[in-house]
């Protein structure tokens, strides 16, 4: 299950790399990219839109494998792309056909931690984070030895689709039906408090990853050598601290690894906006990493096991909350950067931090230190044999 969701990394990765090559040849400015990108979060939101009719028809197993293997042609059209409706083609299938994916590969883990009464979420959650690691150094590898783009895709696409082959019957012997008895509801005041807090955390590290540099560079005027050092702090951060949550879930029990990490996101986005250099500010990206890091496997494993809501209305409501703060955090940051400063933009985070830490304190879904065990509807039975 982890390759799973170090697949979706390790292509998304490449594709970052690509996107100033696309941009170019494309003729792209900064404004028509920005505006095209945002085909992938509206292709992610029309599948909240069709998750639970898609799952209520077709196996979790059957989806992880031809919808992995689907993701992966998509990208190769998509850096290979000749024109600039076939790119916006293939970012709004890549938005649609990753969201689902996420749902079949979260509802699995969430099946599999009921029925050995052991977490897992963490720990594919840190795959994730493995695989972007992997991906982006992989790409200036390739680059160094002049490989362009359009070929490393391929040649990651490639290495996926035999891994997915090689193990396709482990796949499609996850047979749930993931029933769903009606189409997506107005979630209720405690669901869209699970909301709210993805969607701040998703806006924590949407803004990092896209501000972070440019306040090190712009604001504490650091070297170009430098700049990347927030991000990568943050980002090794998140994926050690994923790797060791499951463990740190079970001990402290979900309310309080939320709340605490809430409040050490809080912390470290204080230390950037009051750091006095760029080693200070530095460790505060370090620190909202840490904060970061087990929320949003938290709420995954929380939003699966929601009374009298189904695991994909679940995932839907909780990760629409994550896909608005993710597709507005950046721009909302730019826009107050704008008109006062960078540093006012982080300052908003702070709050929204601390914010969340209230809700998740009054939230009655985010349980202790043992998983929940409800009633899962399936129209065919779990294969024992798979494990």
């Amino acid at each position: 299950m982890g390759f799973n969701f170090c697949t979706s990394s390790l292509l998304f990765g490449t594709w970052v790399a690509a996107i100033p090559t696309v941009k170019d040849r494309m003729g792209f400015t900064d404004g028509s990219l920005g505006l095209s990108l945002l085909l992938s979060p509206l292709g992610a939101l029309t599948g909240v839109a069709l998750s639970t009719k898609v799952f209520s028809r077709i196996p979790v197993g059957t989806w992880m494998y031809f919808g992995y293997t689907t993701l992966c042609l998509i990208m190769i059209a998509e850096i290979n792309s000749v024109n600039r409706v076939m790119l916006w083609l293939c970012l709004y299938c890549f938005g649609l056909i990753s969201f689902l994916n996420g749902v079949s590969s979260n509802a699995t883990v969430n099946i599999m931690e009921k029925k050995y009464g052991r977490r897992m979420m963490s720990t594919c959650h840190g795959m994730y984070s493995l695989g972007g690691w992997i991906s982006s150094g992989l790409a200036a590898a390739l680059f160094a030895f002049h490989i362009v783009s359009g070929w490393q895709i391929v040649l990651v696409a490639a290495v996926i689709i035999f891994i997915l082959y090689r193990n396709k019957n482990h796949l499609v012997a996850n047979t749930d039906i993931i029933q769903s008895k009606s189409g997506l509801k107005f979630p209720s005041l405690t669901i869209l408090g699970i909301s709210f807090i993805c969607m701040v955390v998703f806006m924590a590290e949407g803004c990092v990853a896209d501000w972070s540099a440019i306040y090190l560079k712009e604001t504490l005027h650091s070297s170009k050598a430098l700049v990347s050092l927030g991000y990568f702090g943050f980002s090794a951060a998140m994926t050690v601290g994923r790797f060791n949550g499951d463990n740190l879930i079970a001990k402290l029990g979900s309310k309080k690894v939320v709340i605490g990490g809430g409040s050490l996101a809080a912390l470290g986005f204080a230390t950037v906006v009051i750091a006095p250099s760029v080693s200070i500010a530095i460790l505060g990206y370090i620190l909202v990493g840490c904060g970061c890091c087990c929320i949003v496997p938290v709420l995954f494993s929380a939003s699966a096991n929601i009374p009298g809501v189904s695991t994909v209305e679940g995932f839907a409501m909780v990760t629409t909350g994550g896909l608005i703060g993710f597709l507005t955090g950046p721009s909302l940051i730019g826009f107050i950067s704008e008109k006062i400063n960078l540093s006012a933009g982080f300052s908003l985070l702070i709050l929204l931090a601390l914010a969340a830490v209230v809700v998740a304190w009054q939230n009655k879904f985010l349980g202790g230190k043992k998983i929940d065990t409800p009633a899962i509807t399936k129209q065919v039975q779990y294969d024992e044999q798979l494990y």
